[in-house]
């Protein structure tokens, strides 16, 4: 799917949210990146083969006063 070099990471890969922006929507909540994978506003995601993917957002760290 990917015609960049160096291609971008596949959509079952660990890093997939490094590939490249094909289509994006802020106003719609989602983007289509060149791997196939749709990505949400929320960090959720639907891979080409229909799998999901949980939102993932980085949970706050309490900081020491």
């Amino acid at each position: 799917m990917c015609q960049h070099q160096p291609p971008c990471p596949s959509a079952d890969s660990p890093d997939r949210d490094a590939a490249r922006l094909m289509a994006h929507h802020p106003e719609q909540g989602w983007s289509l990146l060149c791997n196939g994978v749709l990505l949400f506003e929320d960090t959720g995601e639907l891979l080409p083969d229909g799998q999901i993917i949980a939102p993932h957002r980085p949970q706050a760290v309490a900081t020491a006063a």
